[in-house]
């Protein structure tokens, strides 16, 4: 065993409704309501689970913030305002904390980014998905592109150069032409990130019921590997599975999770997991995944779903399904100090993925996953269940 050490923390924001829900999405996210959304009610039940949240972190340091969803931008900047404000009485920010908002080029009217900086929003994630809107409109998008050009004049025009673009490949009927171009016009928009990854069949969804005819997985392979060359000559680094970014861009928050760090987790079914360093213990928790049913609580522990400990026969598995994500791999420090446990934990599963030609010894000690690796990640990931 090694000693277990406390993770940096961040705060995950749960805002569950979106004006549409897209046909493609396995998301926790709810159409908004006829009445609206409730926008008042919520932010209360948000205060009231955060510092029920936040006693298990009493003087921890919050590195970030992300309030996802669902579409965040549904709601008012005052709104989120008052969550950061409760967040700060409540836990001491890092100077250099960085705070993202997910937003929906179609939600945004004209000059609410400036609204959202002033409330403490530094990073904002535009859900772009493609510059074609014949494309848009098969995967539900209520926008169209060029509200994704006009969020993102809105987005500088507030101060805010921080921003990430979201995109999908192997869209229905797309071409490797098509898929460059909508590679090719993010570019254009000079964002300090990328995220493209590909549409996936979701269990549960319209498309996995109704699948739309999409590209066979070679010609998905040869929209990933060329969207990723243009994606490098133009200065954006893959550093993760499906994000690229400028130098210095990367997103704090998710590194955080990769790295296997420690989050808040408040709002309907938003996930939590906490190191508990003087118990070396680890708790995961889940909130109740409906808003209505979070919303209804009358006590804030009624609110969670789940709450359990991370067995250390667990801990090697779920630290790798994240870690290996990573294009840099993990080293063996890390591993030991956010588990709590020794090399002989993972070194027969390392041995056998490095047989396979799926990692990779790293200089200066630990491993990366190789190409290989990355292609078969579920394979690699698989190396470390539990038996």
């Amino acid at each position: 065993m090694s000693p277990l050490r406390e993770a940096p923390l961040a705060l995950y924001v749960h805002l569950p409704w979106c004006v549409r829900k897209c046909p493609y999405c396995d998301f926790n996210s709810h159409a908004v309501p006829s009445a609206g959304v409730p926008q008042q009610s919520y932010v209360a039940a948000l205060l009231d689970d955060l510092e029920f949240a936040a006693a298990a972190c009493a003087g921890r340091e919050i590195v970030s913030v992300f309030f996802g969803g669902g579409t965040p931008s549904l709601f008012a900047p005052g709104a989120i305002a008052q969550v950061l404000r409760a967040a700060r009485d409540l836990l001491p920010f890092s100077t250099q904390a960085e705070v993202t908002l997910e937003a929906n080029p179609g939600t945004l009217e004209r000059g609410r980014f400036a609204a959202y900086a002033a409330a403490g929003v530094n990073r904002v994630s535009l859900g772009a998905q493609s510059f074609d809107d014949s494309k848009l409109e098969q995967l539900g998008r209520i926008h169209a592109s060029r509200e994704i050009e006009a969020a993102v004049a809105d987005l500088r025009a507030s101060g805010i150069d921080n921003f990430n673009l979201d995109l999908m490949y192997a869209l229905p009927q797309q071409t490797l032409d098509e898929a460059l171009r909508d590679v090719e016009r993010a570019i254009e928009l000079a964002p300090s990130h990328i995220s493209h990854y590909q549409l996936t069949l979701e269990p549960g969804t319209p498309f996995a019921r109704r699948p739309p005819p999409l590209p066979d997985e070679d010609v998905g392979d040869e929209m990933q590997i060329a969207c990723q060359e243009r994606l490098a000559t133009a200065g954006f680094a893959q550093y993760e599975v499906s994000a690229y970014a400028q130098p210095l861009r990367q997103c704090a928050h998710n590194l955080n999770y990769w790295r296997y760090g420690d989050y808040l987790g408040i709002g309907a079914g938003a996930h939590g997991k906490i190191t508990r360093a003087d118990r070396g213990e680890i708790q995961r928790t889940a909130r109740v995944r409906h808003p209505a049913t979070y919303l209804s609580a009358a006590t804030p522990a009624m609110r969670v779903a789940d709450s359990r400990a991370v067995g250390d026969r667990e801990r090697p598995f779920e630290f790798c399904l994240n870690a290996l994500r990573l294009l840099e791999g993990f080293d063996l420090e890390l591993f030991e100090a956010r588990t709590g446990l020794s090399h002989s934990a993972i070194k027969q599963p390392v041995a056998e993925a490095c047989a396979r030609g799926l990692l990779l010894d790293r200089p200066g000690g630990g491993w990366i996953p190789t190409a290989l690796g990355r292609r078969f990640l579920n394979d690699l990931q698989g190396l470390f269940l539990p038996e």
